[in-house]
Formats: structure tokens, sequence, C-alpha cells
């Protein structure tokens, strides 16, 4: 979609005037502009009142003594929708709706939304539904209740479609610093694609936090944060709302393994977006991304002075991905030089308190710590929270420390990060004179590890990509109007599938009388399955034999299978199975895989890879990727399932063949993007995986298609 608004959002963001609109909550939104140090010009508008916190009032836009370049807009939503037409015809530069009771409260409420779309025109508009905004770096407050936070000449951006959350995060004492906080609120007519867009214009902003319910613009939000990548601009999601709703009610296997969470997954990792689960860890990740430079590895050095804060140091290292490499030999020899021989140098390093409160011993061991190969050092500090002065003497040996170790950061060159073991101890004070030393402050062990390792990753990622991402196709909502969907047997979907170089087993389609004579024909052991649009589910209904060696089990197959369809489907439905396939039997796999396609109302067909066969419903070992998927995501998805264990070769068993894997992966992918608009579902499982260099069988397959 063409953005309309992106070049019109700096006059929004930065006004040089502001019309603030009602009674209460227009008089609140002043007071925040007058607080934040606003230096333009404050116009209230209310039709009786002479004064609004010491600024004469108008009595509507008409007098006022220009167009707006921004307006707040605290009146009912009726009101509402006739200032917004006002504004936008005066051709004012936009404005906040702050009332609530439009697309939120159901069909009344979404015909109020749509009128006021329609009267805001081409102006860009905020909400309804939400607080506003706040620009730190240019002192401005569209903005009624109280918040943290000063003005800033650098930093991060935080757009919320909560307006509790984004006044929550100004309160933060975690030393981030916000350029902008956004709440979009119903996002009626400004989405994430186009608060992107005008927030990577600024080159102030170094990283941009998102709180996320929803994305109804999939492309625009994608081309924005293609250029957010182009640009080293990152982003960090809290995405809510982990549901698996696109996979209720379907017809094959893969719909259980993928759903909106998942695929917004897929969604994040292809565009290198972060993803966070915590507010906490959003905004460490922030201040990562903001203050350090950028971070080559996850291999880390953590110094500590107690075994205990190493040894969770080394569970939740390895629980985060990181990797804590030994010292190289001469770093070791030269450590060990320096301690007694209680102290054990290994990484993480205890350095003990042989050398508490020598600050020239501190900074020379931190200085070989971080001589080395290593990507970053993390010290482990938590500064006493106690404000007895009789106790200073004691607490300034913590403060030594500090320095010692922004002392080896200036020595080595060495990114580096103090993270304290709970939030609280990493006061206001020490994190302030490790940043005015280049040093990064971290606060809670999980929150601190976790941002660094999502913050290593994003840098990894973006030298691999070279700053650009391949976007995910386009899928318009539009065509999924269809009459209804065209189920298609096991039979004509594996020979639809093998035109795209999909192996199948040699098989034969017939009727019971011949059943026997096919099986003959193919050369026994062979697999007996009941065919037709009624049999999607054949184990279900016994409706399939395997593991059949001679022409007398197939004849005894044959009537089990009779039997059991008809008893099957009871008094409900009358089932009949007339056809038959006959298939031989695939032997000796490693490994049974499912892949599928799996149609999402907003990102359109996706493909899932995970485990396959009975570990389907048991194990959820799957992961969706978005299409097209390259040669390279594809081996990377599957290399990221626990069923991996087996392809490799698990425990003396053979590897299996995995270049067919992907190849036959990549096959599925293409049926599905050569059939974008018409394909619902896809199910190939299992996948029999066979040892190196024999390649894999789609053992069973189903495709169903919209009707045309």
């Amino acid at each position: 979609m063409v953005n309309t608004h992106q070049h019109r959002l700096s006059r929004l963001f930065c006004p040089g005037s502001i019309a603030f609109i009602g009674g209460t909550i227009a008089e609140m939104a002043i007071r925040r502009s007058v607080e934040i140090g606003y230096r333009g010009d404050i116009w209230p508008v209310h039709p009786t009142r002479k004064t609004m916190e010491g600024f004469d009032c108008y009595r509507s836009i008409a007098e006022l003594p220009s167009v707006p370049d921004a307006a707040h807009i605290g009146v009912n939503r009726e009101l509402t929708i006739d200032m917004v037409r006002t504004l936008s015809e005066a051709g004012s530069g936009g404005c906040v709706c702050y009332a609530a009771g439009f697309g939120e409260m159901g069909s009344q409420g979404q015909q109020l939304e749509q009128q006021l779309v329609e009267a805001a025109g081409d102006m860009p508009l905020i909400g309804p539904n939400t607080f506003g905004y706040l620009n730190f770096l240019d002192r401005c407050a569209l903005w009624p209740y109280v918040f943290g936070s000063e003005p800033v000449e650098k930093g991060v951006a935080f757009i919320s479609q909560s307006g509790n959350i984004a006044m929550n995060v100004t309160m933060n004492l975690r030393s981030v610093n916000f350029t902008h906080v956004i709440g979009t609120g119903n996002q009626t007519v400004l989405g994430p694609g186009d608060y992107l867009d005008a927030l990577l214009e600024d080159e102030r902003i170094s990283a941009i936090g998102m709180y996320i319910e929803g994305i109804d613009n999939i492309d625009h939000f994608c081309q924005a944060a293609a250029q957010a990548m182009r640009q080293a601009i990152p982003i960090v999601v809290l995405k809510v709302g982990k549901t698996a709703a696109s996979a209720r009610q379907s017809s094959t296997h893969t719909s259980s393994l993928t759903g909106s969470d998942a695929l917004h997954d897929a969604l994040f990792q292809r565009l290198g977006i972060i993803r966070v689960d915590s507010l906490n860890g959003m905004l460490e990740t922030l201040k990562i991304l903001d203050q350090a430079d950028r971070l080559k590895g996850h291999n880390i050095v953590s110094l500590s002075c107690s075994g205990g804060e190493a040894s969770i140091m080394a569970d939740l290292g390895d629980a985060y991905g990181l990797d804590l490499q030994p010292f190289s030999d001469a770093q070791t020899a030269d450590l060990n030089a320096q301690f007694e021989n209680y102290v054990t140098v290994s990484n993480p390093f205890d350095y003990n308190t042989e050398i508490w409160g020598d600050g020239a011993a501190q900074e020379r061991c931190f200085t070989l710590a971080m001589s080395g190969h290593h990507d970053a050092a993390l010290l482990v500090y938590d500064h006493p929270s106690v404000e007895d002065e009789a106790l200073a003497v004691e607490v300034d040996e913590w403060t030594v420390t500090l320095q010692a170790f922004a002392a080896a950061h200036k020595n080595t060159g060495m990114p580096a990060f103090v993270i304290s073991t709970i939030s609280e101890l990493l006061p206001e004070q020490a994190r302030e004179y490790a940043m005015a030393n280049g040093v990064v402050p971290l606060q809670g062990f999980e929150d601190g590890l976790l941002a660094y390792s999502r913050a290593a990753a994003y840098h990894v990622f973006r030298k691999y990509c070279s700053g650009s991402v391949v976007l995910p196709r386009s899928f318009s909502q539009r065509k999924q109007e269809h009459s209804g969907v065209e189920n298609l047997d096991e039979w004509e979907s594996k020979q639809r599938l093998e035109r795209y170089g999909l192996t199948v087993p040699g098989g034969k389609l017939t009727t019971a009388d011949d059943a026997i004579i096919a099986a003959d024909d193919l050369g026994y052991p062979v697999v007996l399955k009941a065919v037709g649009t009624s049999f999607l589910h054949k184990s279900e209904l016994g409706a399939v034999k395997t593991g059949l060696t001679c022409s007398g089990e197939v004849g005894h197959a044959l009537d089990d299978i009779i039997n059991s369809v008809t008893h099957q489907a009871g008094n409900e439905r009358a089932l009949h199975a007339d056809n038959f396939l006959v298939e031989r039997m695939i032997t000796g796999a490693v490994a049974e895989l499912i892949i599928g396609i799996k149609r999402d109302r907003q990102f359109g067909p996706a493909l899932v890879i995970g485990a396959g066969g009975v570990l389907v419903e048991i194990v959820k070992d799957s992961i969706s990727l978005l299409l097209p998927a390259t040669r390279e995501e594809v081996a990377r998805a599957l290399d990221s399932l626990m069923v991996s264990r087996l392809l490799k070769g698990y425990r003396g068993r053979p590897a299996g063949d995995i270049e067919a894997c992907v190849d036959a992966i990549l096959n599925i992918a293409a049926f599905a993007q050569d059939h974008w608009d018409s394909l619902r579902e896809l199910d190939v499982n299992p996948l029999m995986v066979l040892p190196r260099g024999q390649g894999v069988v789609a053992a069973d397959a189903l495709l169903v298609f919209d009707l045309q």
C-alpha cells in the first residue's frame, strides 16, 4: 500500500502549534506540554471557558489564529468526528483522538469508526481510544496523563497499542532513553507501518520497541521493517495473543501445528525483528541496542566475586544461548600468576575476594580477562542498597570494582556490561557512572542475559543477510471468498505433487476385485488403503493396513477395511470402500516428518515442517516458515527441530538424507507458490526420510482447494 501519511507525520510529531480541544482532558494535556517544555503555540479550544492553564481559549477551531499543526481532541466520540472533519478540511497536520467507544465497542462503534475515517480524509490521525504521544526530542506532549522520562538528544522510540503500557514504560528506572512514546489506540487511520516509516526518518533514533496486539496491514509493516534493517535500526516486539485460532475446524494435521502466533514468529524471524516476552526484557534489550556498539556474537566472559553468581551465570548463559568459552592458555597463565592456588581460573571467572577493595589489582585482573577472543565482558555487580553514612566507606569498595571494570574496558576496547543479579541492585548513580564510561548497565540476570542474547543475534543476523531481507509474498484477504472447498483423495494428491518432483511409493489405484492382482504385480510387502474424499483420516477409520506380505493377507485386509469403515460410519452416513490404493511398503526410514501448507487469513499459504507420523500430536515439534522460503531457511528450520537428532544419526543409527529432504520441502513450497490463491491446505504425513543417499518418500498426502 502506498503510504499517504508518512510525509505529513513530521508536522504532527513536531508541531509549531497545537490546538487542545475539550475540557478536563484538554487541560491536562496542556499541563503535560508545559511540563515537558514545549516551545510552540498552545491554543485551547472550548465554547465557554475563557482560559485554560493560563492560556486564552478560543470558542471554535474556526477562531484559531491559523491552522494548527497538530490537535489533541478530548471530547466525546460523536463530537470527535465533527472536530476531525473540521481540522481535516482546514488542512491541519494531524490529530490525536482520545475518545473511546469506536471499533472496540461492536457494530455501532464500528460504524462511528468508519465515519471517523471518512472525516479524517488524508489527515494523519492517532487513535481513537488513545492517550496520544510524547516526543522527548522536541519537547512535545499530546498526552493528558502523568509520565516519566526526561527530554533527550537521542535514544529509542516505543510504539504501543496500549496507552497504559506506553505510560508505564516511561516510568522505568532502567536508564532507557526514550525519544518518542506513542499510544496508537485503535489504529483506525495510522498503523504500525506508518509509525515505523515516520520514526525511521529521524536519525536521532537508534532502535524502536513495539507492543503489538495485531497488525492489520502486513505488507506495509514488512516494507517498513525491511527499511529498518537497511538502516540498521533494530525493532524489538512484544506481541501478545499467543493463540492458535486459525487451526480450528481444519482437515489436516498441519493445522494443529500452526496458528497466528507461530506465523508472527516466522514473520519476525524473516524480518530480523527481535521478539521478547516481557516489558523488562523489552527495556533491557532496547537499552543495549541504544548504548552498546555492534555486538559480534554470543561468546562472553563473566566476572564475579562469588561462586554462587558464577554458577547461576553458567546455567543461565546456557539457557539463553550464550557461549562462555575458556580463556586462552596465555590468559590462564597470566591470571594464575596473579592469584593464590585456591582461585580457579575458568569462565565464568570467580575472582574471589582476594583482590576485593584493591582497585589496581582488580583493573589488572579484569584487563587480562578482557584481552582475549571473547565478544563481550559481563561483570556481575550488585551495589548495596544502604543509605547509612556510617557504612559509606564499606560501600565504596563496590564502587572501586565498578571503576576498575570501566578502566579495563577502556584498556581493551572490549564491549562491557555490568549486570545485577536482581534489578533493584543497580541504582541510578551506579548506572550513570557506568554509562558515562562506556559500560552498559543491565538489571537482573534473566532480563539482562536475554537482552544481550537477542541483541547479539540481531547483529549476527544483519551481518549474515547484509542488511537485506526477503519479504514474504503478499496475500489478499479478498481472494478468500469462495463457495466451499474441494478435498482431493490421496491418489490424486500424490499425482499432483509427483509432478512437482516429490517422490511417492510405487502403487496402483484399483477396486477390491483387482487389489490382490495389483499387489502381486507390485511385489510384497505392500500397504492397502481405502481411497476417496471420505477417507481423509484413514487410521481413525481403520481404512489402512500395512506390512502385507502375501495375497492371503491382502484378502483379509480388504475384508477388515470394508467392515471397519461400515462399522465406523454407523447410522449417521453411509461409507463405502469402493476404490483402493495398493503401494509398496517403505521400510528403513531414519525419521518421519510432516510437511504442510496452511493458509492463514493474514499471511496466506505458510509452510510447516515438523516431526511426523504418530509424533505429530504427541511432541508438537514443528516450525512455520513464510513463503517464499530459501534453501538456507529450510535447512535451518530442519536443524532447529528435535527430530533433527534422528536425521543426523542418533546413537549410531544411520543419518538421513537431509539434502533430499530439503529438496522435497522446496518442491512442496513451489507447489504452494503456483497455487497461491486456490490452495487451502496441504498435508504430507509422513514424509519418510531414508538413509543418506536414498532419498525421501511421501507415504501419504492430502490437498484441499477452494472451489472456484
